[in-house]
C-alpha cells in the first residue's frame, strides 16, 4: 500500500471539516440512515412488532430447549433473535415481491438470499453449539469437532 501524500493528507482533513451533520436535530435523524430493515439493527425488536408475540416465542423455545446455565440460556436468546430475524425478513421479501414485482426483485432476491443465509448460519451455529453443551452436560461423550479444507479455487 502506497503511503498518502502530505499535500492529499490536509485536503483530506479540509474535506471532512465540510460535510456531515452539524446539529444536534439533524444527528438525531441520520443515527437511523441505517435502519431501513431492522435485520441487522442491535435492538431484535422493531417499532411496528409485538412484544407480547416475541415474549411468548421466547417462552415456547425456553420450555423447548430447558436451558440449565447462563450459557445455553444466551444460546436460546440467539436462536430466538435469529428466528425473529427470519421472520422479518420473509415479510420483507414478501412485501417486496408485491410492490416491485418486476422492477428491482431480481436486487432485492439477491439481497433477501445473502440475509437469509446469514440469519440461517447464525441460527443453526447457536442451535448445535446448545446442543453439544446439552450433550456433554447429560453425560454423553462427543467426538471432536471435525475440520474441513474446502479448495474452491480453479485449476
Amino acid at each position: 500500500m502506497s503511503e498518502i501524500s502530505q499535500k492529499q493528507l490536509e485536503a483530506n482533513r479540509q474535506n471532512a471539516k465540510l460535510g456531515g451533520v452539524k446539529t444536534e436535530e439533524g444527528k438525531a435523524v441520520s443515527k437511523y440512515n441505517a435502519v431501513k430493515h431492522g435485520l441487522l439493527s442491535e435492538k431484535v425488536l422493531m417499532k411496528n412488532e409485538s412484544m407480547e408475540k416475541l415474549e411468548e416465542f421466547w417462552q415456547k423455545l425456553r420450555k423447548d430447549f430447558k436451558p440449565q446455565s447462563e450459557i445455553e440460556l444466551l444460546l436460546v436468546d440467539r436462536i430466538v433473535t435469529g428466528f425473529w430475524r427470519l421472520s422479518r425478513l420473509l415479510a420483507l421479501e414478501e412485501e417486496s415481491t408485491r410492490n416491485d414485482y418486476g422492477s428491482g426483485l431480481d436486487k432485492n432476491a439477491d439481497l433477501f438470499f445473502r440475509y437469509e443465509t446469514m440469519l440461517e448460519r447464525s441460527i443453526y451455529k447457536a442451535l448445535h453449539e446448545l446442543q453439544r453443551l446439552q450433550a456433554v452436560r447429560n453425560g454423553e461423550k462427543l467426538p471432536a469437532p471435525v475440520a474441513v479444507d474446502i479448495d474452491i479455487s480453479k485449476e
